[in-house]
This record gives structure tokens, C-alpha cells and sequence, in this order.
């Protein structure tokens, strides 16, 4: 059984930085990825990377937010820096199996303070 849990959320000023962690557990993962959702907008993709290593971010978090894993840990992280107010979301971390399937995790509240 797949199941994603991630941490690392909290309260920081703009101009600070936060470490997103992931934990991944049932499965491999062709790709994983960090979405967010603000409050009255839909889920966005922040930022995906493939099990080789490929990344992709979204226009609004380029050069500000790094996404890397650990395969055998099968741990996932988004390194923020440079938060800006707009950033506030709840981050959701997403699997994607070999056979496409998507699974998310719980969530995590990313508050940044002007």
C-alpha cells in the first residue's frame, strides 16, 4: 500500500526558506512531485522530478525552489528560498507508479508573512 507523508511546513517571513520532506513507502515511483493549493485556487504543480533525476518547475518557482529524492529512501524534498507571501499553500507531495497511478499525501501549511 502506497502512503506519502510529509513535513517540514510552518510560519516563515518573506525572504526565508523552508525544507519540504517526503516519505514514501509501497511502491516505485516513476515520478515525484510537490503541488500546492492556496486558498480559493486550484491545485497547482510546483515542481516534478523523475525517478532519473529530470526536474520541472512551475514559472513562479524557477531559481527560487529546488526538488530532489533520495530513491533509496524513497524520500522526496522541495527546498524553498527566497518565500514570498503568494507562496502560502498547503504543499502536497505526489507519487506517480510505473502504471500512472497518482497518490498524495496528507498535506503540509506553508505560511509566509510579509
Amino acid at each position: 500500500q502506497v502512503q506519502l507523508v510529509e513535513s517540514g511546513g510552518g510560519l516563515v517571513q518573506a525572504g526565508g526558506s523552508l525544507r519540504l520532506s517526503c516519505a514514501a513507502s509501497g511502491s516505485i515511483f516513476r515520478a515525484m512531485s510537490w503541488y500546492r493549493q492556496a486558498p480559493g485556487k486550484q491545485r497547482e504543480l510546483v515542481a516534478t522530478i523523475t525517478f532519473a533525476g529530470s526536474t520541472t518547475y512551475a514559472d513562479s518557482v524557477k531559481g527560487r525552489f529546488t526538488i530532489s529524492r533520495d530513491n533509496a529512501k524513497k524520500m522526496v524534498y522541495l527546498a524553498m528560498n527566497s518565500l514570498k507571501p503568494e507562496d502560502t499553500a498547503v504543499y502536497y507531495c505526489n507519487a506517480q507508479t510505473l502504471y500512472y497511478d497518482d497518490y498524495w499525501g496528507q498535506g503540509t501549511q506553508v505560511t509566509v508573512s510579509s
